[in-house]
Order: C-alpha cells, then sequence, then structure tokens
C-alpha cells in the first residue's frame, strides 16, 4: 500500500473518528463490556459491508465520481434526487454535531489560556478555519489528517497509559441496565460512528489507478482502525468511572473532567485527543460535502466553501446543546444513504453487467463484494435492524 493509499485508509479511520469517540462511553457503559463490545463488532461489521457496495457501485459506474453522479447513472434522475437529499441532511447534520463539540472544546482550551470567548464565536472560528483546508482539496486533507492523525495516536496512547493501570474490573462488569431494548436504541449513534462511507467516491477519485484490491483493503483497513480505538477508549472509560457517572454526562468537557480527576495532565492530553479526533473526522466529512457540491452544482471554490459550510453552521449555532440528539438524527438518514442506496446500485449495476459485457465503456472485470444474494439480504435485515432501533 503506497502513501496515497495510506493516507486514504487513515482519512476513511479519522472520519469516523469523531464525535463517536465522545458519546460511545456514555451511551454504552451502562450495559457493561460484554454487551458493549458484542454490540460495537455488530455494527461496525454491517457498517463495513455496505462500504464495500458502495465502493463496487462507485467502480461500475465509471470510477472518479461523486455520489451524486453515480446515484444519477446508476438510479437514474428519481434515485439522484434521493439521494443527493439524504446525503445533504446527512452531512449537514454530522458537521453540526461536530461543529457543536469542537466549539465546546476550544472553548474549554482558550479558556485555560485565559482566552475567554462565547461558545459561537469558538464554533464560527472553527467551521471557518476548518473549511479552508478542505476546500484546498482532497491531497492537502490527505496531508494535514496524515499528521493530525499521528499526533492523535499519540495522545491515545498516553491517555491509555495513564487509565489502564487504574482500571477496576468491577466497573468494567458493572451494568446499571439489562435492558436489552435500550442496548438496541443506542444502535443509531454507534452507527453514525461509522459513518465513513461518505468519504469513499472521493478517495476513489483520488487513488485512480489503484487496483480494486488495493481499494477494497483501504477501506477494510480505514475501518479496522476506529473499531479498535473505540474498543480501547471504551474500556479505558468504563474501568476508571461508574456506570451510573457516565450516563449523567451531557458533554465531552464532563467526562473529561471526571476522567481527569484521579489523573495528572490527563485533562490536556484528552482535550488534544478528542479535539483531533473531531477535527479528523469534520475534515473528511467536509471534504465529501465539498465536492458533493462541486459535483452537483460546477461552481468556483469560493462559491462552493459557502455551500459547503454555511448550513451546518447555522444549525449548529441553533442547537449548541443538542449533540447526541443531532447524532441520532443523522444515524436515522445514514441507515438510508449507506444501507439501502448503495445495496440498490449493487443490485442495479450487477443487473447491468449480467446483461452486457461492460458498463457504460468501465469497469467489465470489475471487483465485486463476496457473500451474494445471502450477503445482500443480511444487509436488507441489518438496515431495517437499524430503524427499527429508532422506533421501539
Amino acid at each position: 500500500m503506497n502513501l496515497k493509499l495510506l493516507g486514504s485508509a487513515l482519512i476513511v479511520a479519522g472520519t469516523a473518528l469523531g464525535a463517536g469517540m465522545l458519546a460511545i462511553p456514555m451511551v454504552l457503559a451502562q450495559f457493561g463490556l460484554l454487551w458493549g463490545t458484542l454490540m460495537m463488532l455488530f455494527i461496525w461489521s454491517g457498517t463495513t459491508y455496505a462500504a464495500l457496495l458502495l465502493l463496487e457501485a462507485s467502480i461500475k459506474a465509471g470510477g472518479g465520481l461523486g455520489m451524486n453522479t453515480i446515484a444519477r447513472k446508476t438510479l437514474g434522475k428519481g434515485g439522484q434526487v434521493v439521494t443527493n437529499g439524504l446525503l445533504y441532511a446527512l452531512l449537514v447534520c454530522l458537521l453540526m454535531a461536530y461543529i457543536i463539540g469542537a466549539g465546546d472544546l476550544v472553548k474549554k482550551m482558550l479558556s485555560g489560556l485565559g482566552i475567554e470567548l462565547t461558545m459561537m464565536q469558538c464554533q464560527v472560528a472553527f467551521a471557518l478555519i476548518a473549511g479552508i483546508v478542505v476546500s484546498a482539496g482532497t491531497a492537502a486533507v490527505d496531508k494535514l489528517n496524515r499528521a493530525l492523525f499521528a499526533i492523535m495516536v499519540v495522545m491515545l496512547g498516553l491517555t491509555l497509559v495513564s487509565l489502564v493501570p487504574t482500571i477496576s474490573v468491577d466497573n468494567l462488569l458493572e451494568a446499571s441496565s439489562d435492558s436489552k431494548l435500550d442496548l438496541i436504541k443506542t444502535s443509531s449513534v454507534l452507527f453514525t460512528s461509522f459513518g465513513f462511507v461518505v468519504v469513499i467516491p472521493s478517495l476513489v477519485t483520488y487513488n485512480e489507478g489503484a487496483t480494486h484490491k488495493q481499494l477494497r483493503n483501504m477501506i477494510i483497513g480505514g475501518s479496522c482502525i476506529p473499531l479498535v480505538c473505540y474498543l480501547l477508549w471504551l474500556y479505558a472509560a468504563m474501568g476508571n468511572l461508574s456506570s451510573e457517572q457516565m450516563v449523567t454526562f451531557a458533554n465531552v468537557s464532563e467526562l473529561i473532567a471526571a476522567l481527569g480527576a484521579n489523573h495528572s495532565m490527563i485533562n490536556v492530553v484528552l482535550s488534544v485527543f478528542t479535539g483531533l479526533a473531531l477535527l479528523t473526522s469534520f475534515l473528511g466529512v467536509a471534504m465529501a460535502l465539498f465536492d458533493q457540491n462541486a459535483d452537483a452544482f460546477k461552481q468556483n471554490r469560493a462559491v462552493t466553501y459557502v455551500l459547503t459550510f454555511i448550513f451546518p453552521l447555522m444549525g449548529a449555532l441553533w442547537a449548541a446543546d443538542q449533540f447526541l440528539s443531532v447524532l441520532g438524527y443523522a444515524g436515522i438518514i445514514l441507515v438510508f444513504l449507506a444501507i439501502f442506496v448503495p445495496m440498490a446500485m449493487t443490485i442495479k449495476v450487477r443487473k447491468q453487467q449480467d446483461n452486457q459485457d461492460s458498463v457504460q465503456g468501465a469497469g467489465a472485470e470489475c471487483y465485486q463484494v463476496g457473500g451474494g444474494q445471502l450477503a445482500l439480504a443480511m444487509s436488507f435485515l441489518f438496515g431495517c435492524f437499524l430503524l427499527a432501533a429508532e422506533l421501539v
């Protein structure tokens, strides 16, 4: 795997590692170590398979295309409209959540330096400055993301070195709730925490010339990184705080303060770590929305910049204290966009490939996700499970 593919795998990982890193301990701690781990693995496997379906559809549609064009080529005008609507709603919700979380962290860090800004000022500054990087293009995001990810891994290592020695086995085994119904209700937040599917079209374009196997490994490898990080973070947080404590936290500042109460310097390390997790995720999601706007509206970078960030910023300012609620809404939208839409695209291109030697002059010898009809059926049931989890 060359540096560009490695960087792309880190974009996949960085896009997932964001709001979920903050929310997962707060929503899973009450169910204990075993059930929290099993639910995480279940959501990861379903999400990764759906991402591979989108990769297949992207390749067979011709590659080098945004979601807007892939939808038009595979699902027609009607499918294009539905896909665009879902994609915009999802990306705006995710960016809102990241801006809300980042604003809270920026305000806390600046306050520690003696600089007092309002939450609104912190959110606006974060969105505008980070947006400049995104508007510079995928290559710029890739290079910055590699550096940020390296620092984030170091911060995670320092966090684990501090927290692991003080893990309480009783805390890990403790479960303040044994309701499997409540556990199922966490699915939308967990699913959103693996919401990297939106960057796949941009990364296929960026890695033009890569083999299908390399692209597949990029996605699988990239998705495994947040899984490992989430599990380690969950174990460390659960082992140091009781489940009763964590379910009462409303934002990341409270979680960091509680973990830092018994560990010197961990406040700084955790603030940097969670801040980088939010920033890398913001960059990936914002890149996807920027490329989607560029593909759909064909405007210059300045206009695309405004179109990309104005609505998420307005939404974040309006819903400044609704971090987990916004993630829940994003999870519902993501089910349709990341499960049902790629499935429909894949079924369509497979039928086209069965009827002709090539699909629109490209990808005749294309990669196909394994599992056949049974795996597609299981993916459909996975999507239905996620929707049902929102209704129970």
